[in-house]
């Protein structure tokens, strides 16, 4: 059982990063190329979905990937785990000004300063990027050998 949770760690957690990357990699830059009113009108319905998403994977993630340390895996566990679960104060304390900003009601969705937000929000959630990924490789290290599992004797 507590491999199967650590499975489930990893899984969370790497899926978290690849949608990140993606965004980052693709999503958000194809968006840009489409001009600043498109890329601002597009990215309101697909920042609310994917907070779905993102939210969901980093609850189980954590959640997984604590149980699987208290389950008597290494500490490697509990360190993927904070990584992981530091996006969210992280979204809630640096990347959400910059999302209420985009998302207010009176924007003008084509001015210069609509373009400089979400040229910035791609650099935030390069963060949040960043960070599920090291989570994952964390992860995937633990899940890997003896140094994430129980200690032997």
């Amino acid at each position: 059982m507590a491999e199967a949770i650590g499975v489930l760690a990893s899984l969370a957690c790497s899926l978290f990063a690849g949608a990140a990357v993606y965004i980052n990699l693709v999503e958000h830059p194809a968006r840009l190329l489409c001009g600043t009113e498109i890329a601002a009108r597009q990215w309101a319905p697909s920042y609310k979905r994917a907070t779905v998403m993102q939210v969901s994977l980093v609850i189980v993630a954590t959640l997984a990937g604590v149980a699987r340390w208290l389950s008597g895996g290494g500490v490697l566990w509990l360190i993927g785990a904070g990584v992981i679960v530091s996006v969210v104060p992280f979204t809630l304390l640096v990347i959400l000004p910059t999302n209420n900003k985009l998302l207010e009601s009176s924007r003008d969705l084509g001015s210069e300063e609509t373009r400089q937000l979400l040229v910035a929000w791609g650099r935030l959630h390069a963060v949040r990027s960043s960070l599920s990924f090291v989570a994952s490789i964390i992860y995937l290290y633990a899940l890997a050998g003896p140094w994430g599992g129980p200690t032997r004797s």
